[in-house]
């Protein structure tokens, strides 16, 4: 399946919500070694492939992606292949945006409203934020860091991650380079839903 999937909205707003998420949402006080490791600013840029089942048809689509993070909010650019920018979202504790290019700018409180206006379902990603740097809250509400000794978690929200990659395993805090993603208790109109994330080495 091309990228063209983008210029559809609905299509468009899932990948949107499998970046996105609430940049004030709650989260689990962290040790005073995941607070060293943890980094509430940064960038990362990488590549995103995402896949579901909704109705019987399956739908997939990838491309590039650019996060900026920092307290107060997530901005996010989705690229194709090819470097053209086809959206940009930002969540804030106050609303969340989607301009997609040739439509008009999407609106709502937040990015789970964003979504079910648009599709009628809610896809509700409250943890990539830590995820992408290697951390998560397991199904007992506990810390997780991940580690190529240690690394698969089940969220307490129904995500199961798994860290496949590491931009250097044999540093003291690794961070992650391949994230797997998959939705373990949808109840929505969803049969399925996966993403995969690579993340580019960090700047030298």
């Amino acid at each position: 399946m091309t990228f063209t999937l983008f210029r559809r909205t609905a299509p468009v707003l899932a990948f949107a919500a499998a970046l996105s998420v609430l940049a004030g949402c709650a989260s689990v006080p962290r040790s005073t070694a995941v607070v060293a490791a943890y980094q509430d600013t940064i960038e990362l840029n990488g590549r995103i492939a995402i896949s579901f089942i909704r109705d019987g048809k399956k739908e997939a689509m990838n491309g590039n992606f650019n996060w900026q993070q920092t307290p107060a909010r997530t901005d996010v650019s989705l690229n194709s292949p090819t470097g053209q920018t086809v959206a940009r979202i930002s969540v804030t504790g106050q609303a969340a945006t989607l301009q997609q290019s040739g439509q008009p700018l999407r609106t709502a409180p937040d990015l789970d409203s964003l979504t079910r206006q648009a599709l009628g379902w809610t896809l509700p990603v409250g943890g990539l934020r830590d995820w992408l740097q290697g951390h998560a809250t397991d199904a007992d509400g506990k810390q997780f860091t991940a580690s190529p000794a240690n690394d698969s978690v089940v969220t307490r929200d129904g995500w199961k991650i798994d860290y496949l990659g590491w931009q250097d395993d044999a540093a003291a805090v690794p961070k992650p380079r391949r994230i797997d993603v998959t939705r373990l208790t949808l109840g929505q109109q969803v049969d399925e839903l996966s993403f995969r994330i690579v993340l580019n080495a960090p700047a030298p």
